[in-house]
């Protein structure tokens, strides 16, 4: 109410002083017309609906677009300085915010990357490029325990929870997923009405704090899990075990953010600050993990089920593999976040030096599948800072069936990387439980930029894909992308990175895994 009493008030003042020039001197104009014309424009701000950031700051909004089209010069001084966060590239950015509107961006005169920097990465094209299929292809979630698989997206919207989104931010993206026909994930904070209210496909996630399904005293309380997860627009059920920002350690939603709905959501008192606790009270060992994921199956009629973890040490996944086998059972899923992801706050540490990179990651996981001989009954999804169809392409080369997105997603809804997230202020109305700023974000608006930002991200994809001479994801080969080493050397993934045969684990551990696979334990989560 602020905004449109000041609003109302400089549009008044400016016509009592255009009436001024009319009737007593006409120096009253050099008020008259720059007040009237800040009024107008600020109720044509408060109206519209296409920028959250001019309905929330009307008039003095307009300097973040004035920034916009001066750019590169005096935009790129800013993301230098960092003063926009830390953010990807100027242009990741400019792809998804072209892509949420419809249109596409496209640049003359080349590449301004260093391609002989070390650490460039580059995509091998055909000499016989495929025609782009049709209709993206879908990834089928579902193991042979699993009685009601699902067929995900090559593109979904990662875990971002209710209370850390506004409700305004998690329709739209909802909305779009329904529209797109690709999943969200609720991310640890609980089912809302905002994620099921819309229709869209969703994976619910369970973290530490169980929230939706949780007891008085914060244990995992099965019959509210299974009343939930039986909702016919939940597709698969997801059990987190760490997220890229800040593996090791829990959540935090400060208490002015907790209002009576989403203390209702999460089970938890209203206004009182939450934490999620770094540790799972339902396991203590990877026996027990496995044995859980079964339970969270049968408990969800037979739904797809998985886990989420930035991987860490390679020993205790080894750990985790040997009880899959010995239990004889398996996750549908497992959703690899890289320590680079992550659109939580954490602290700065953790974000920067905690948690294996993405790529290292998705190696891991994948080769110890391959290696078990269970890479065949589980899916791998790949999340942290995919915003792109050439960062689709690239993990599904590292071992990635298909992908989610936080960051890009958050963009598409109107997000500017303020970094006010754990404020309650955030400018945008995508962060905030303030009614008043969540207003702002137009879910009419929005959800059909995240539906086109998807669309256009997975047809890029298969563009790249066709110009390599492939038309599926499964064709693709780690000798298709390849990394400069030096200024004067660059390889491909094969030889950079090694790649196990199915089942080699079990027969003769090359000695690079031995030690690992060794003193990996089944019923003890070694470091």
């Amino acid at each position: 109410m602020t905004r449109i009493a000041l609003v109302v008030l400089v549009l008044a003042a400016g016509l009592s002083a255009l009436a001024a020039a009319v009737g007593a001197s006409p120096w009253w104009l050099f008020a008259a017309v720059p007040l009237t014309a800040a009024g107008l424009l600020g109720a044509v701000d408060l109206l519209q609906r296409r920028h959250s950031v001019l309905r929330n700051y009307p008039v003095l909004g307009h300097a973040r677009f004035l920034l916009e089209r001066i750019r590169p010069e005096l935009q790129q001084y800013f993301v230098e300085r960092n003063f926009d966060g830390r953010p990807f590239d100027r242009d990741v950015r400019t792809i998804v915010y072209e892509r949420a509107k419809g249109t596409d961006a496209e640049q003359p005169y080349g590449t301004e990357r260093d391609v002989y920097q070390p650490g460039y990465e580059f995509l091998v094209p055909s000499m016989a490029p495929c025609p782009v299929p049709e209709t993206p292809p879908r990834v089928r979630v579902g193991g042979p325990d699993c009685s009601k698989p699902y067929d995900m997206a090559l593109l979904n919207v990662s875990a971002m929870s209710f209370g850390s989104l506004s409700a305004n931010a998690v329709l739209a993206l909802n909305a779009g997923a329904k529209a797109g026909g690709f999943a969200q994930d609720t991310g640890e904070g609980g089912l809302s009405e905002y994620h099921l209210r819309p229709g869209g496909d969703l994976i619910w996630e369970i973290g530490t704090g169980y929230f939706g399904c949780r007891t008085r005293d914060g244990d995992f309380d099965p019959a509210e899990f299974a009343d939930k997860a039986a909702h016919e627009h939940v597709k698969c059920v997801s059990l987190k075990l760490s997220q890229g920002a800040k593996p090791g350690i829990g959540g935090v939603l400060p208490g002015a953010k907790v209002n009576a709905e989403i203390a209702r959501v999460r089970d938890v008192p209203e206004g009182r600050t939450v934490i999620s606790p770094p540790y799972h009270r339902v396991f203590d060992t990877p026996r027990e993990l496995v044995r859980f994921i079964a339970r969270m199956r049968d408990l969800a009629g037979g739904k797809p089920t998985g886990f989420k973890l930035c991987v860490g040490s390679r020993r205790q996944f080894l750990a985790v593999c040997k009880a899959m086998l010995e239990e004889g059972t398996a996750p549908d899923f497992i959703v690899v976040d890289g320590g680079e992801g992550g659109t939580g706050a954490a602290p700065l540490e953790f974000a920067d030096h905690v948690g294996a990179p993405l790529t290292e990651g998705l190696l891991t996981v994948h080769n110890a599948l391959v290696g078990t001989g269970l890479r065949d009954r589980i899916r791998i999804g790949a999340s942290g800072k995919i915003a792109t169809g050439t960062d689709l392409v690239k993990r599904m080369v590292q071992g990635a069936d298909y992908g989610n997105a936080a960051r890009a997603m958050m963009f598409a809804v109107g997000c500017i990387q303020a970094q006010r997230c754990h404020t309650n202020t955030c400018p945008t109305g995508v962060t905030t439980q303030d009614p008043r700023r969540a207003r702002a974000l137009d879910v009419r608006d929005k959800a059909p930029r995240v539906r086109r930002f998807q669309e256009a991200t997975v047809a890029s994809a298969l563009q790249i894909m066709a110009s390599m001479g492939v038309t599926d994801p499964a064709q693709l080969r780690p000798h298709m992308l390849r990394q400069r080493v030096d200024p004067f050397t660059e390889r491909p993934y094969d030889e950079l990175y090694e790649w196990l045969e199915p089942g080699r684990l079990l027969a003769e551990p090359p000695a690079s895994w031995a030690a690992d696979w060794k003193a990996a334990d089944p019923d003890r989560f070694a470091v």
